[in-house]
């Protein structure tokens, strides 16, 4: 339905919209943690820097898992992704959503801004480019296929976090990811109960991805397998070596 690129609105900008004029004190928090976290974890990410022009997008981005900054790129790929289709949804207004569910897709639309923002600022001059997204698929006017996309979105996104977790170095980076993919743990469950209430972590909808295993863990997949799944709403190329 709609092309669209993300043109890396600096967070500040989009918290003027409508839809984020009410961020509260935790909201605030949350960003002023992220930039105070960014400028320590910068310095990991300019100590494994290597020559390669991370932010040229003329033949797509590379993901170089080589060191902790293919790791940070590749989550930093996935939340412009996320923060993409928040703000289309954020846009539109999908039938059938109640006060509650606007409010919630509000929140999170700050969320994955935010995390958007730390990985870049994070990153510095070894962040990828921008990435060109593909929502042709998704109704943004059917809040049924909203919740969809945002349930495949919030799955991948947590399954891929618990699998690029072994590939990361350093012990700082780590524990940062460790709170990130809890707070897309969050998202999944909540949308998984908008579309059928108690379903937050049901073993019968356990799929590729998602919920939770017979063990009480989450889903986990590696990037080989993360990357074909979202390649369908990803218009840049994305190379990867050193997988």
């Amino acid at each position: 339905m709609v092309n669209m690129k993300n043109n890396e609105l600096e967070t500040k900008n989009e918290l003027q919209e409508e839809s984020l004029l009410n961020s509260n004190v935790g909201r605030r928090s949350f960003l002023q943690y992220a930039g105070a976290s960014a400028a320590a974890l910068a310095l990991v990410a300019a100590g494994c820097r290597k020559d390669r022009n991370y932010g040229d997008t003329s033949m797509g981005v590379t993901l170089d898992f080589s060191s902790d900054v293919g790791v940070l790129n590749y989550a930093y790929a996935l939340e412009q992704l996320e923060a993409a289709f928040y703000i289309q949804v954020a846009n539109s207004n999908p039938s059938g959503f109640t006060a509650a569910q606007k409010t919630y897709f509000q929140d999170v639309q700050f969320h994955e801004i935010a995390h958007r923002e730390f990985f870049k600022k994070a990153l510095g001059a070894n962040a990828i480019g921008s990435l060109e997204v593909n929502f042709s698929a998704i109704d943004f006017t059917s809040g049924a296929s909203v919740l969809a996309t945002a349930k495949t979105f919030e799955d991948l996104g947590v399954s891929a976090y618990n699998g690029a977790g072994v590939r990361i170095k350093d012990s700082g980076n780590l524990v940062i990811a460790g709170q990130i993919v809890s707070v897309e743990a969050r998202h999944a469950a909540w949308v998984r109960d908008q579309i059928s209430n108690g379903s937050f972590a049901d073993l019968a909808s356990l799929t590729a991805f998602g919920a939770v295993d017979a063990n009480g863990l989450d889903g986990a997949l590696t990037p080989d397998k993360v990357l074909p799944l979202a390649a369908p709403f990803i218009k840049t190329k994305i190379n990867v070596v050193n997988l």
